[in-house]
């Protein structure tokens, strides 16, 4: 039906002509109102709290660059806005938003996730962030009553004056999560470590009270069990995270992030740490940016697809199984390194199939994949060189599966585990193994798992207790292998790298140890690596020590 009445004494067919340009002339200037006037996009506000690992502490801007996935990330990000106020005693405050960039030379979790976020989405992101290191939940955190550093009010003040300064320019913004690691500080107290759960419950009820925002989200980040507290007070970082998980699993604008897979800084004297450092700092904000991502259905990971099935029919296969920790996984060798040095390795190899469970399961492969640079964060193991030397004796009879994680030690490999119940890795690990096997059965081969390849960890040679029950959580983790697997002559290939020398755990001799262990064991063999190419940090092998670990493992294959 017309919009009108046809104009009389006008004839139809100019009556017709005459609607039809009319009805379209709103259109065009439609059209060009929204080119010329479009709404600027909503600014995405994100609100990093929580204390040192979260400051950045004991990171280094000027170390970035020895990192190659992230270099350059500590220059400036003119097209984020910052807001901040970092400190206890001493703050550094910015009065006014200003570009993103370092504060006082250190490397906070922020500049990585502005930078992982921006690559995927197109409207511009603003970030707060107040935080201070050695300040707890109970007390200074404590909405209600705050104590020490007035954490709380101090956030919200700040958080209330950044977005009404956004307001005052103009800016239509979003506030689209709070990023939030803490919890350290708070095992030191009886009571704040028993509710931390109920105090960080309460803590993101105020938060949605206080900012007008009952759907608010939180990312919890995990307290990393690869430091040395993740060590020497494990009950008690273990009871924080249990509160942590409680208030997580239960509120559904609250997301577990885990981060005990991150690096961590090497200190002096045994080597461990308490901080992430600079290279765990840059890795702390991919992960909160992958968590925000997932949550809006914008993460996307590197996979690649076996083309074909790169064995025959009934082709029997040998099955060797990586296991361990920080180096097995490869926390510091890098795909960029690897490009200049092995550029055949970097290719994924369709030759070999390959799967794998890295990181605690942060990274998980999609059946079997072929054989490539598959870690987190652009790393890789000793697994592309072991399997490069095999292929160059003329071996071509095999598969390899990876199960790892950088963020354990070996009592959490033993069938008992420890009192850190959600740290026990040796059900899943069975569990891989088997299904690994299984899977190669159903694609009708007979498999020979032709053996165990495990590093012995590298944290556990640092401290005195883990040095000291070394050998004998590797027995427990060996002997109870054979019997779940129902392999009692089952391989194991044991490498060991030098341990930590250090007043402190010199007395304990590690590496006889192990050695009397597997020297007494029938089906275990064990390669010390003495001679690694020079390394620049004691405990984790860079990216030619990771090569030259793969290559050792390899000589003991016949």
């Amino acid at each position: 039906m017309l919009p009108f009445e046809p104009l009389k004494h006008v004839p139809q067919s100019f009556t017709m002509f005459l609607c039809v340009t009319l009805l379209c002339i709103p259109v065009v200037l439609g059209d060009e109102r929204q080119k010329g006037n479009a709404d600027p996009p909503v600014t995405r506000v994100f609100i990093f709290a929580g204390q040192s690992n979260m400051v950045g502490s004991d990171s280094k801007v000027a170390d970035i660059d020895r990192f190659p996935p992230f270099r350059g990330y500590g220059e400036a990000q003119p097209h984020v806005k910052f807001m901040h106020c970092i400190g206890r005693e001493n703050k550094l405050r910015s009065d006014q938003w200003v570009p993103l960039k370092p504060v006082n030379n250190v490397v906070g979790p922020e500049l990585s996730f502005a930078r992982t976020v921006t690559a995927k989405i197109d409207e511009p992101i603003a970030i707060i962030k107040c935080a201070a290191g050695g300040t707890h939940l109970g007390g200074d955190w404590n909405p209600d009553k705050p104590e020490g550093f007035n954490m709380y009010p101090l956030a919200l003040q700040l958080v209330r004056e950044s977005l009404q300064a956004l307001t005052d320019q103009g800016i239509e913004y979003r506030v689209e999560g709070v990023m939030w690691h803490q919890g350290e500080n708070d095992m030191f107290n009886e009571t704040y470590m028993a509710n931390y759960g109920a105090n960080l419950k309460r803590f993101f009820a105020c938060w949605r009270r206080d900012l007008a925002l009952p759907d608010l989200r939180f990312y919890v980040g995990e307290l990393c069990t690869k430091t040395i507290w993740g060590m020497d007070l494990r009950p008690r970082m273990y009871a924080i995270s249990v509160g942590q998980k409680l208030v997580t699993d239960s509120d559904l604008n609250a997301e577990y992030v885990p981060t005990s897979h991150v690096g961590v800084e090497i200190g002096s004297g045994v080597g461990l740490h308490y901080h992430y450092g600079t290279l765990g700092q840059l890795e702390h904000g991919v992960n909160y940016a992958n968590a925000y991502l997932n949550t809006i259905g914008k993460k996307s990971e590197t996979r690649h697809s076996l083309k074909e099935w790169p064995y025959e029919k009934k082709e029997k296969i040998k099955l060797y199984v990586f296991a361990g920790h920080r180096n097995m996984e490869g926390e510091r060798a890098f795909v960029q390194e690897l490009a200049g040095l092995r550029p055949e390795l970097v290719k994924p190899d369709q030759t070999i199939a390959y799967k794998y469970n890295v990181g605690g399961g942060q990274g998980v492969s999609r059946g079997w994949e072929p054989l490539w640079p598959a870690g987190l964060y652009d790393t890789f193991g000793p697994e592309l060189s072991f399997a490069k030397a095999l292929k160059e004796r003329g071996r071509s009879d095999f598969a390899i599966a990876k199960f790892t994680h950088s963020g354990s030690q070996m009592n959490d490999w033993t069938p008992s585990g420890s009192i850190a119940k959600t740290r026990n890795l040796y059900s899943k690990f069975i569990n891989f193994v088997e299904e690994s096997i299984r899977e190669l059965k159903d694609k009708g081969h007979e498999v020979e798992l032709a053996g165990i390849l495990y590093h012995v960890g590298e944290n556990d040679m640092s401290m005195p207790p883990y040095r000291r029950d070394a050998a004998g959580w590797l027995g427990q983790l060996i002997t109870q292998s054979r019997i779940d697997l129902r392999r009692p002559t089952l391989t194991w290939h044991v490498s060991q790298q030098p341990p930590t020398t250090h007043e402190r755990v010199d007395k304990i001799d590690v590496r006889k140890a192990i050695a009397e262990f597997c020297d007494a064991d029938t089906n275990t063999y064990l390669n010390f690596v003495d001679d690694f190419p020079p390394q620049d940090k004691q405990l984790v092998l860079d990216t030619k020590g990771i090569l030259f670990l793969g290559e050792c493992i390899a000589d003991q294959i016949r």
